[in-house]
């Protein structure tokens, strides 16, 4: 212990203050990580200054160099040794830290970048008669000079990491900072459609090649933006999402979130804005994940592209060095917001199902395979369940139905269009397929529906609405359990103790370090209380103290609706399929399953026809 001590000891340093090139160079780990950072912080400063052209350019994954040139205002030669000081900027004046409406113009990552790599800044003030340059090698500063540039701001940034090796040995694959760059240039531009983008990788060779180009979107602003979301997050996101649009003491949402049906594996496609800065906020994530948690499975995510907007005040944007974070002051209602945002959105247009399922289908008849959810149509397997007994046959077997006069549902094919609802878009029902599968005819093709899917939602849909028109019935346990619990996390709980009492779960303290459940909601049985609490105490760091409550409520909701619906097999009369139909046309959420699968596929006449080359 002794030598151990005593080579402790050895070790010590006095305090004393870092020069400022050793500050600067730890000032460009904090912000400028990897290169998608720097290539970042660079268009932003582009986007202040009014720019409505940015180009960027890159090498071996930013490595190398990156060039981003815009046509903005440009730097005045007096500022431009401010530019490139720590501690200068022009996006506060320093007297109040939180209002903050732009990205703050030049000066705030650049003085980093100068100390981790080759800065080159040159600019032409709008009206001025010349450009000016100013060059940072490694922290070292050159006067500024004279220089050649028609308008607008051209930021150079060579040789990164190059005076801090330890940190370039901690970078990634060109590959997979490439796609970190991809991702950053993309984000900011779905934030500010006004502005054309164009990013361009430059290969060994010297040859530039263009990753994308979008040039400004016109028109109003919502169109505008759907555009540019088209254009670069793709047009099945934009033909198979929702609006949204929510307002609500002063804080707006407004975006686009996907069908149900149209989700993925991941949630890399979740694109989400604060005042038009992009934003990995685990509160936002969060609050996405919950607004779908009633239609889609774990382990599938919803793409969308959200746009929060509130006043500079209601939001810190300096929580984190590299602003992708926030803290708002009122969590909850952000949460709120967006939660019942994107309900609301998708309950309003909640029949809608992925309209790529139907492409899918559509190509798997082309391709002569089988569509991904088995449903085989060759000739030996196809049938018409019969609404009445067989016809015999003279041989003694039984006759199938000919095509049409003995059609099984001649109700329904006889009927005319014209007697279905307005709103009848999944038409009238012509017949049963294996006992499970409904087709139907709508006014411009076929639908395709799985009656035990359609019925389970339609239960469930039920269910809800009853259980949400009383309150929530409270089993109380003869022996209260107690959990244990350590602090902050115990307080945290009990503070919301009164939010989860009108969901069926009463908890009270305990005396130190434990609380006592008094009671659970009746329909979850013997729930496991400990499992429970831990998981409600999860969920409180983000401000949802019933989430978790309500999401084994609609869980037991889910099962109870799965085993009363429509079994598979069980043959259905023309009117009990049409029931079923009209139905679905005013449910809720009808679109797809409890589990997000879809519940019905539409194939249009004009898909039918060019399957048989008719087009």
């Amino acid at each position: 212990m002794a030598n151990s001590r005593s080579s402790t000891a050895a070790k010590r340093r006095p305090i004393r203050l870092l020069d400022e090139f050793s500050v600067n160079r730890i000032a460009a780990g904090e912000v400028i990580e990897r290169p998608a950072a720097a290539v970042k912080e660079i268009v932003e400063n582009s986007i202040d200054a009014e720019a409505s052209q940015i180009d960027i350019e890159f090498s071996n994954g930013g490595k190398s160099l990156i060039r981003v040139a815009d046509n903005g205002i440009g730097i005045d030669p007096s500022e431009l040794p401010l530019a490139i000081a720590r501690h200068a900027t022009s996006k506060i004046d320093g007297s109040d830290l939180l209002d903050i409406d732009t990205f703050g113009f030049r000066g705030e990552a650049l003085p980093s970048m100068g100390a981790a790599g080759r800065l080159t800044v040159t600019s032409r003030r709008q009206g001025a008669n010349s450009a000016f340059s100013i060059k940072v090698d490694g922290g070292t500063v050159s006067p500024a000079k004279p220089a050649a540039l028609l308008t607008g701001t051209i930021v150079e940034l060579e040789r990164l990491f190059h005076a801090t090796p330890a940190r370039l040995k901690f970078l990634r694959s060109d590959g997979a900072e490439t796609k970190a760059i991809v991702a950053a240039v993309k984000s900011l531009a779905m934030a500010h459609p006004r502005i054309a983008f164009s990013l361009s990788e430059i290969a060994p060779g010297g040859k530039p090649r263009t990753v994308f180009k979008v040039t400004a979107e016109s028109g109003e602003p919502n169109s505008a933006v759907l555009e540019r979301l088209r254009k670069l997050v793709g047009k099945d996101f934009t033909e198979n999402s929702v609006v949204v649009d929510s307002q609500r003491d002063g804080i707006r949402l407004f975006g686009y979130s996907s069908l149900p049906t149209f989700a993925r594996g991941a949630a890399t496609q979740q694109h989400l804005f604060v005042n038009q800065r992009p934003v990995r906020d685990k509160l936002l994530h969060g609050a996405l994940r919950a607004a779908y948690m009633d239609v889609l499975p774990k382990g599938r995510f919803p793409v969308a592209a959200l746009f929060l907007e509130c006043p500079p005040h209601l939001v810190d944007v300096n929580v984190h060095p590299a602003k992708t974070e926030v803290r708002f002051r009122d969590p909850q209602l952000v949460r709120s917001l967006i939660v019942s945002g994107i309900r609301r959105a998708l309950a309003n247009e909640g029949h809608r199902t992925s309209s790529t399922i139907s492409s899918a289908m559509s190509g798997s008849f082309r391709r002569g395979g089988n569509y991904k959810n088995d449903l085989d149509f060759r000739s030996d397997r196809y049938h018409l369940y019969e609404s009445r007994e067989p016809q015999a046959r003279g041989d003694g077997t039984d006759r199938p139905p000919s095509l049409p006069g003995d059609f099984p549902f001649g109700d329904t094919q006889d009927a005319p269009d014209e007697c279905l609802p307005p709103n009848a878009f999944l038409g009238a029902a012509r017949a049963q397929l294996h006992g499970n599968y409904i087709i139907a005819q709508t006014t411009t093709g076929i639908a395709l529906v799985d009656q035990h899917a359609a019925h389970e939602r339609l239960t469930y849909e039920e269910l809800k609405r009853q259980f949400s028109q009383r309150a929530v019935e409270a089993q109380a346990l003869l022996i209260p359990e107690i959990v244990d619990l350590v602090e902050p996390e115990r307080s945290r709980l009990l503070d919301s103790a009164e939010a989860l009492e009108p969901l069926g779960l009463v908890i009270e303290p305990f005396g130190i370090g434990a609380v006592a459940v008094q009671a659970v909601p009746a329909i979850l049985g013997e729930a496991n209380c400990k499992d429970l609490v831990q998981e409600i105490v999860d969920e409180l760091e983000d401000g949802r103290p019933n989430s978790v409550v309500e999401k084994r409520i609609n869980e037991i909701l889910s099962r109870m609706a799965c085993h009363g619906s429509v079994r598979s097999g069980r043959k259905m009369s023309g009117a009990e399929m049409n029931a079923l139909l009209r139905k679905m046309e005013e449910t809720p959420n009808s679109g797809q399953c409890n589990h997000g699968r879809p519940t019905y596929i539409t194939l249009s006449l004009k898909d039918i026809e060019k399957l048989f080359n008719r087009r």
